[in-house]
């Protein structure tokens, strides 16, 4: 799988630093709250190692759930708006939620999916991303807390997928341009090509 990608841009030793230090950042801010507990929602399927490793850094307690965003289908770029497909059933009204992305790209996902969250008027709504690709913004978002900026390259590993592959990568890396289309994959599952 390491063939596949041309660069590897964070390496799995700069993700763990990383994450600890967020999970300082991320309880400082509700310490200084003095929140208890906070409510963590995890955009699935690629936010969901980031979420796992990041909410065992946090000196609270923490009620998880999750909610399913659909817009890539398989290509590697958004072919439409993101579409909810799964619904998060955590009662969020008076509660400190903290919102996990895998990457923040556009920015229409984490846009919709703040606005559903914040028309459940929870207590505090923050925002954490492990990347984020400012190049590529067209909605009006800024995270709270940020793993990584990178550059606009597709981007696979710890949890980020291309047709749903390459998410175990415990690395992130650049899938090779030629590999970026659905047919490759295919054809290389069935050994055509490289």
């Amino acid at each position: 799988m390491y063939k596949d990608m041309s660069l590897i841009l964070v390496s799995a030793e700069d993700i763990r630093r990383r994450i600890v230090e967020l999970g300082s950042q991320i309880s400082a801010l509700y310490g200084k709250m003095r929140v208890e507990e906070i409510s963590a929602i995890c955009i699935t399927n690629g936010s969901i190692m980031f979420a796992a490793d990041l909410l065992r850094q946090l000196d609270t307690h923490v009620r998880l759930d999750c909610v399913r965003v659909s817009s890539y289908k398989q290509e590697d770029k958004p072919v439409t708006e993101p579409e909810i497909i799964d619904q998060i059933r955590l009662d969020l009204t008076q509660q400190h939620v903290l919102l996990i992305d895998d990457i923040l790209d556009t920015g229409h996902t984490l846009a919709k999916v703040s606005g559903v969250l914040r028309a459940q008027k929870p207590a505090s709504l923050h925002t954490c991303v492990l990347l984020n690709k400012k190049h590529r913004r067209q909605a009006k978002v800024s995270p709270d807390f940020v793993g990584f900026t990178i550059p606009d390259h597709y981007v696979v590993g710890y949890g980020l997928d291309f047709a749903e592959r390459y998410r175990n990568l415990p690395c992130i890396g650049v899938l090779r341009p030629e590999l970026q289309k659905p047919a490759q994959l295919v054809r290389r599952a069935k050994g055509k090509i490289g």
